[in-house]
Parts: C-alpha cells; structure tokens; sequence
C-alpha cells in the first residue's frame, strides 16, 4: 500500500477521564498534529487537513529520511521551552530552527507498504518503538504511555501546568477522520480554539483581540483579551490582521446591553472603537471559566492555530 494523506483519528472531549485496565494515558501534547509520511524516496510531513509542514520545520523532515518507503506515522509536533515543556506559544512563532522543536510520534499506520490500522494500538505502538523509532534520532520521540490511575496522572498534569490528558483503549483501531470515542481528551487547564472577527487598535498596533466562535452559522462573540501577548508575537499577530479589514462587525450577539458583572461585554458605544475583521484567523486562548453572560473571564492569548478551519471551531463544554 502507498503512504498517503489520510484525515487523522480524532479525539472526543470528555469532562472526566474513563479507567480500567482497557485503558492508558499520554500527555495532551500542546503542538501541531502531524502525519510523517515516506513514499517515492522522499519525506513529507503533513497536518491534520493535509497542509504541507516539511520546510516549515526542516529538521524534523530531514530526520524522518531513515523511514523505510511506504510508511506513516501519526504525532505531534511540539515546541519545547528551556524547562523541556511544550509551549505552544513557541511553536507558533517558531520558523522551525530557533527552538527545540521534536516530532513526538504516537502511532504508526503503514510500515514499509503494510497496512497496520486494522491492528490493536498497543501492537501497533510496539512496533512504532521497535521496528520505527529505534532507528530514528533526533528530534523524533516517542509519546510516552502510563501506567497510572486517572485521578493520579490529572493530579501530576495540573500541578506540571500541563494542558491535559489523552486516553485511549489498548484494543483500538486507527479509524481514519473518526470521533468514536475510543480516544478521549480531557483539558486540565481550561483552553480552546477562537476565531478573531476584529480589535481595538492603538495609534501603531493593537490594545486587544476580539474573538468569538460560530453557534451554526453565526459568529457569537466571547471575549476581549489583551492578556499574552509579547512584543514578538503581537507584531507578527498585527501584520495578519492586515487586508482583512470590513466594515460590518462579524458577531451576531452584538452589540450588548450592558458590560455584564465583570465588565466583559461589548455596548454599542465600546463598539465605536473596534475593527472589524473578516472571520479567517484562528487563535488559542486560556481562561479561568465561562461567565453567567458566556464570555470568558481573564483570558489569555496563547498563539494563532494555523491547522484549524474558521468553521470548525464552536463553543466546548469545558
């Protein structure tokens, strides 16, 4: 069989995670999900909706050349800070050679043309360490699985200021672009994906970000953040938002009444301020929760999803 792009297995989120011996658990990997691909003599790596990463980060490309041909392999690719934890905010404003940048592989799908998604993950993640990763170097690892109770690894996760945890089945098939529920995640500290539908500008850049996500085909707005940004990043943040400039604000929940208890809202008079922005730009943000008017309180800008569609990205129960 050819190695070729597939849509990867998903994740459903999940509030609690499910135990018992049928079950393991990796890190919630803060990164890009990346498919590693060889065919034809040539390595290719790839993102969920079959973007091409390769020059994007070279040296992770480079070092997947040993693959034997016809082979894919499913991970993540994670920037590491100077404490070796991921940040994805690194990773966004990396170009792939200032940082420490590693391919943490957790699956493998084809092996020298032989189809292996119809396998348990646990053979398939053996194999993925001893006939693949054995004979790859740095900076291609392997996502680690543990042993743990559930309730003992989520303890290790919050007090680490990790993201969360992945659970999966040890007898589950790869099933290519499905939620079945034999993968779950559950984010430890509070985060998701939001579209940027506009800002509040400042004489030279931008004092804040306006985001929201789409409840059907409506854009509803969620929150003004102004926390997490560095220099470095709200400059490269700023120059995107150039060109998509419009003149009718994009959410349909606005403007608002009133500001709400904790002064998250937007009236028609704040709105007199503010930029609007075709709806074509994805960002990661964290908060502390959801407030009674569903905004976000105390939210923070973590870096721009590249990998994910506009459309896609809707309201999470966490």
């Amino acid at each position: 069989m050819k190695a070729r792009f597939i849509e990867p297995m998903l994740c459903v989120a999940t509030s609690e995670l499910p135990s018992g011996p049928q079950w393991f658990y990796e890190l919630k990997l803060d990164g890009y999900r990346g498919l590693a691909i060889k065919t034809g003599g040539r390595c290719k790596l790839l993102s969920r909706n079959g973007k091409d990463l390769s020059t994007r980060f070279p040296e992770i490309t480079r070092a997947l050349q040993p693959l034997p041909d016809d082979t894919m392999m499913d991970g993540e690719i994670v920037a590491l800070d100077a404490a070796g934890r991921p940040s994805f905010s690194l990773l966004q404003n990396s170009r792939g050679r200032d940082q420490t940048i590693a391919f943490y592989g957790f699956d493998l799908l084809l092996l020298a043309g032989a189809d292996l998604k119809g396998l348990p993950l646990e053979a398939r993640r053996e194999m993925l360490r001893t006939k693949l990763l054995a004979h790859l170097g740095e900076p291609i690892r392997l996502s680690e699985s543990f042993e743990v109770s559930a309730d003992q690894f989520i303890r290790v996760i919050r007090e680490s200021g990790l993201e969360g945890v992945i659970a999966k089945r040890r007898d589950s098939l790869y099933e290519v672009g499905r939620r079945s529920g034999a993968w779950r995640k559950m984010r430890v500290n509070r985060g998701q994906e939001f579209v940027i539908g506009g800002y509040v500008p400042t004489p030279d850049n931008f004092d804040s970000i306006l985001v929201g996500y789409y409840q059907g085909k409506d854009l509803m707005f969620a929150a003004r953040v102004r926390a997490g940004f560095v220099p470095a990043a709200r400059t490269l943040l700023f120059n995107r938002l150039r060109g998509l400039d419009i003149e009718q604000c994009p959410f349909r929940n606005l403007p608002e009444t009133r500001k709400g208890r904790w002064g998250e809202g937007l009236t028609a008079e704040d709105m007199k301020e503010c930029r609007w922005l075709r709806p074509r730009l994805v960002c990661a943000v964290e908060y502390v929760e959801w407030t009674e008017a569903n905004h976000l309180r105390h939210a923070k800008f973590i870096g721009l999803r590249e990998d994910k569609a506009p459309r896609s990205v809707v309201r999470k129960s966490s």
